[in-house]
């Protein structure tokens, strides 16, 4: 059985820089890793490459080639991509064991994990070949700045899970840049009544139902919640690797190591 994380965002929230960073945090524990690039538009990455969708399709090419633009671009990219997985995907998979852990980085147009289904059969092509997949929703911590932004990337990752279908695990990202935790607290666990009060703070009288509604939406699922990460301290990146693990069930079927404290007895 494989395991795999789909890091998924806004466009901006720090997914290519998880990626390393995660990669660099497991090259240092000495466990095995393979990052995925599955953006068609990316150029440069501070990890090593182990499948690349560019050798596929490149969002240059379609946008020359067909006369797109960047979004209408990206969209046909990942169709082209969802068409060819009984092909690319499958002969690229099959150069990694059963046990293989990898991590896709995902572009950051929200239409690809929202509306279109292009990941949902992504990820069902991936259970099928007998993987566990985890998604990872990064939203960056400097929402926490502008609630109505804040609700929006609540609402954008509630509707990932409903799209996907998979074990969620939500991040709070580049909390390096929060000068005081304090301010973003009350948001790693969001209740209904604080958020309410906020939106109401910043928005006219008028939007009053339509707040209460998206506040008690949120609270009524009491799905989303956020995992901070701040990539300056190990602890953070190993807990938020650990919670996915276990949503995954990684390392849960490996061999007890039993180390034998007795003494030798002498001949």
């Amino acid at each position: 059985m494989g395991f795999a994380q789909l890091v998924i965002g806004p466009a901006g929230s720090g997914k290519s820089t998880y990626c390393s960073s995660l990669y660099q945090h497991c090259e240092t524990v000495r466990r095995t890793m393979h990052i995925v690039n599955l953006d068609p538009a990316a150029e440069n990455f501070d990890y090593p490459v182990a499948m690349d969708i560019r050798e596929l399709i490149s969002l240059d090419d379609v946008m020359e080639e067909l006369g797109l633009g960047p979004n209408g671009g990206l969209i046909y990219c990942m169709e082209h991509l969802e068409d060819s997985l009984d092909d690319w995907l499958t002969v690229e998979l099959d150069n990694y064991l059963d046990d293989d852990y990898l991590v896709f980085d995902c572009p950051g147009q929200i239409e690809l994990f929202t509306h279109v289904p292009v990941l949902r059969n992504f990820v069902d092509h991936l259970k099928r070949k007998n993987f566990n997949v985890c998604a990872v929703y990064l939203l960056d911590s400097q929402f926490m700045t502008d609630v109505p932004k804040y609700i929006s990337g609540c609402l954008a990752s509630l509707s990932a899970m409903v799209q996907l279908e998979l074990p969620h695990v939500n991040i709070l990202s580049k909390m390096d840049l929060v000068t005081d935790k304090k301010d973003v607290e009350n948001y790693l666990n969001p209740e209904a009544k604080i958020l309410l009060s906020e939106l109401n703070k910043h928005m006219a009288p008028r939007f009053a139902n339509l707040n209460k509604a998206l506040a008690e939406l949120i609270d009524d699922y009491s799905m989303v919640n956020f995992i901070p990460l701040d990539l300056r301290k190990e602890s953070s990146i190993q807990y938020v690797l650990s919670c996915i693990d276990n949503c995954i069930q990684y390392g849960e079927d490996a061999d007890v190591k039993i180390k034998d404290f007795d003494p030798d007895e002498d001949d």
